[in-house]
């Protein structure tokens, strides 16, 4: 799969190594608009729900995840679906954001940790618009009406004070930078990668509300909450997940199994854990160990 695509799907994986094409300082300038795909936001359809449709089916029959839904459809923050409803469907998943006058694309693409050529050809190969579409970036609850984005986290009330498993885990691969394969390509690592066996129960660290939950490509099935003061957590490559979306958990709750589910190099079973914060350059991953380690002390 291309950066680009990896891009577009908002997955937690950056290739820094193999051929990237240079962004050009004005990539207005760059590229004719034949070469380029019609704008995101003119490839938006119309989904009318029928009787029986729920959120998440909506959302895989398209290829996005329902917080894209969501953050084009405000109806749907009050609730589920309703049959009837006309949803509004972005051909990606990523969210929409007001452009300040005179704004680039790279100024635009250092916000929001997007590369500037991606902005550029997703929005149809032009200067920026009033609007423009992100791709790879996730609405949350949280996010600001005006700029799609999480609102800056607050330290107050944010902490993660429980652990994933019942029992502390061989940590088998660490937060941080790699080098791997024979092509020696340097990946970043978003979380921690915790050995258990099979069927080991996930538990919530915190209480909170269950983001996403479901099948979420190379992460397997993934468990997503966010918790109060701008923090969330994420749990991949599950055996089973035994929660919904919405759904309120408190701290301990069970959340499904730990399984190798995901990407076909997972190996064996483990919990791949993350945390992160909520910020203006959207939820960015943080060192799972620094709130894991005093719980493993406390054991």
């Amino acid at each position: 799969m291309s950066l680009f695509h990896r891009l577009i799907l908002g997955t937690s994986v950056l290739l820094l190594a193999g051929p990237i094409a240079p962004v050009a300082a004005n990539p207005s300038e760059s590229a004719t608009p034949s070469a380029c795909p019609a704008p995101a936001l003119d490839r938006i359809q119309r989904h009318t729900v029928a009787a029986g449709e729920s959120l998440e089916a909506i959302a895989e029959q398209y290829n996005l995840i329902p917080a894209t839904l969501i953050g084009f459809n405000p109806q749907l923050r009050g609730g589920g679906v309703q049959p009837g409803m006309e949803l509004k469907i972005p051909p990606y998943n990523g969210i929409t954001v007001n452009v300040n006058p005179g704004q680039t694309w790279p100024e635009l693409a250092s916000a929001y940790n997007v590369r500037a050529d991606v902005l550029f050809e997703v929005n149809g190969c032009q200067p920026p618009q009033a609007v423009a579409f992100i791709p790879g970036v996730n609405w949350s609850p949280t996010s600001s009406p005006e700029t799609g984005l999480p609102e800056a986290a607050t330290d107050a009330d944010a902490t993660l004070d429980g652990y994933p498993l019942p029992e502390p885990g061989e940590t088998l691969l660490a937060y941080g930078w790699r080098v791997t394969g024979e092509d020696s390509k340097v990946v970043f690592h978003s979380g921690i990668d915790l050995q258990a066996d099979a069927g080991t129960p996930v538990l919530a660290v915190e209480e909170g509300i269950v983001a996403y939950a479901s099948d979420r490509g190379a992460y397997g099935n993934l468990v997503v909450i966010n918790h109060p003061g701008g923090k969330q957590t994420r749990y991949a490559h599950l055996q089973s997940i035994e929660i919904s979306l919405r759904q309120k958990v408190r701290r301990g709750d069970r959340l499904g199994s730990v399984g190798t589910s995901g990407s076909p190099d997972v190996g064996e079973p483990h919990l791949h854990f993350e945390v992160r914060s909520n910020s203006d350059l959207g939820w960015v991953a943080e060192d799972p160990a620094l709130y894991l380690r005093s719980q493993v002390s406390e054991r």
